[in-house]
């Protein structure tokens, strides 16, 4: 089981919703990275979901669709049970 903190609370949390993406660029832009990541299936649906701030960089909420997201960052979509939490990792490591 994955067990983390929560960022906004600090309580601890179980992360089922934990994965890992790959990417073999230095960067991902944040709409193109929940796209995919199956998080968004259109460009649009991307957009709506970090325009209306469910999108998380680290601890601070994001609404900048083209955010650089680089590899060790963590990316938090969604609240509740139901948030999906990608660590983005060089695609080249195993």
């Amino acid at each position: 089981m994955n067990v983390g903190f929560c960022l906004l609370t600090g309580h601890r949390v179980k992360l089922s919703g934990v994965r890992r993406i790959r990417i073999t660029g230095e960067y991902i832009k944040l709409d193109a990275l929940l796209k995919f990541a199956s998080v968004a299936y259109t460009g649009g649906e991307a957009k709506m979901m970090i325009q209306n701030g469910d999108v998380y960089v680290g601890d601070e909420r994001c609404t900048v669709r083209g955010r650089k997201i680089r590899p060790g960052e963590v990316v938090k979509c969604g609240s509740g049970r139901d948030a999906q939490w990608l660590v983005v990792a060089r695609g080249e490591e195993d």
